[in-house]
């Protein structure tokens, strides 16, 4: 059976240089499949908003939308670490923060929870982690913050930029925090906010930097494509793979070809002939 990693398994992995392998899904099936592939760590976060809901960005998902998606990710997955994302406004105060907080990891069997942000959440995460739940949070994009920036675009593009994103990664360390997310920026950047603290990370869009790797797993199974961002390596095409699936059962419908006598329920010989006279007998 599949070892679980743990909360100081994160840790020692950094400081053994190990590399970790993360996927974000939201669902009984993807985390079936990504269980019995492998994988380290999935990521139950709030981009299901998009993925599996369809808004424009985030902003939208509940904190009792993310402990049902986070049940379900468990059922499928149960000897696989999981993260949940504190969704937009759950964590807006530090009591407010610890109450979802703690409501998550009691309701949706997660492993830890994540916010998003750094110096300016300082307080909110030393709460957290205080209330003696495992927090992470985020440097670099933030999406929470995408009507901030204008959109989802990459960070850290000055060595200004880039100090600052580094004093948010010290911060969350500071704060008591277990890890953080390294999102869309350079590599050096990324390597860089690794190197300035012990603690466990995890990046998307920031190279290798880091020493665990996140792709959204509906982005890699070629799922969700809407959009591809550029940082996403697609490994299958299950969208066209699905549409064409869907196509041929209509034609086959349509054309009367399907259901047949293969995929079809059949009485006994005896029962059929039985029946028939019942019904002729009916009929009189």
């Amino acid at each position: 059976m599949k070892q679980k990693l743990t909360i100081p398994d994160l840790a020692e992995k950094k400081r053994a240089g190990d590399r970790l392998v993360m996927v974000a899904v939201g669902e009984v099936l993807s985390a079936t499949w990504a269980e019995r592939a492998g994988i380290d760590i999935i990521g139950v976060g709030d981009s299901l908003g998009m993925t599996l809901y369809g808004h424009e960005n985030t902003l939208s998902i509940t904190v009792e939308q993310m402990i049902e998606h986070t049940r379900a990710v468990r059922r499928g997955a149960p000897d696989t670490m999981c993260f949940v994302s504190m969704p937009y406004g759950s964590y807006a105060t530090p009591d407010l923060a610890v109450s979802n907080a703690v409501r998550l990891m009691k309701e949706s069997g997660c492993d830890a929870v994540k916010l998003q942000g750094g110096r300016e959440k300082f307080d909110i995460i030393r709460a957290v982690a205080d209330a003696g739940v495992p927090v992470m949070s985020h440097v670099g994009l933030l999406p929470h913050y995408v009507h901030r920036y204008g959109g989802f675009k990459m960070q850290g593009r000055t060595a200004e930029a880039a100090m600052e994103i580094i004093d948010n990664a010290r911060a969350i360390e500071e704060a008591g925090a277990i890890g953080l997310e390294i999102e869309a920026m350079p590599y050096e950047v990324g390597k860089a906010v690794d190197d300035a603290i012990d603690i466990f990370t995890f990046s998307i869009g920031a190279g290798s930097a880091g020493t665990c790797q996140l792709l959204n797993g509906y982005d890699l199974l070629g799922a969700f494509d809407t959009f591809k961002p550029k940082f996403a390596k697609r490994y299958a095409n299950m969208a066209e793979i699905a549409v064409q699936a869907f196509s041929d059962y209509a034609d086959d419908v349509r054309s009367g070809s399907f259901p047949d006598a293969e995929h079809s329920y059949q009485m006994k010989p005896e029962e059929a002939v039985r029946l028939e006279e019942k019904l002729r007998e009916e009929s009189k």
